[in-house]
């Protein structure tokens, strides 16, 4: 009754750099994206930092799935949700399920800064 709420994993691509090295591709084209229900999203954080030349405002949510549940999102990937490009923060918890050790669901941050 909590998870109704969904988002659009955004999974860069590769490419390869003047150096040969194979580096994030951002791009349009590049892009997989994968639609990811089950979710509950709650308001976790807002600051603001002020310097003279901007006013940045960084806010962010808390998202949990859904018990039995483990969707495909890491901490490299992108999040867009109600019309918004945010980004994972830090790395994607793994709940364990205490009688079977198997993964009971994933918890993990996403925030957006503005300014």
């Amino acid at each position: 009754m909590f998870f109704f709420d969904s988002v659009v994993r955004v999974r860069a691509g590769t490419k390869t750099d003047r150096g040969g090295n194979t580096v994030p591709d951002w791009s349009e084209s590049a892009v997989s994206r994968l639609p990811v229900d089950r979710l509950n999203i709650q308001p976790n954080s807002q600051a603001e930092d002020t310097d003279p030349t901007r006013t940045a405002v960084i806010t962010g949510w808390r998202v949990q799935s859904e018990e039995g549940t483990r969707p495909d999102i890491t901490a490299v990937d992108r999040i867009e949700w109600r019309d918004m490009v945010l980004t994972v923060e830090g790395e994607v918890a793994e709940w364990p399920d205490p009688l079977t050790g198997e993964v009971h669901h994933i918890e993990f941050t996403m925030s957006r800064a503005t300014g």
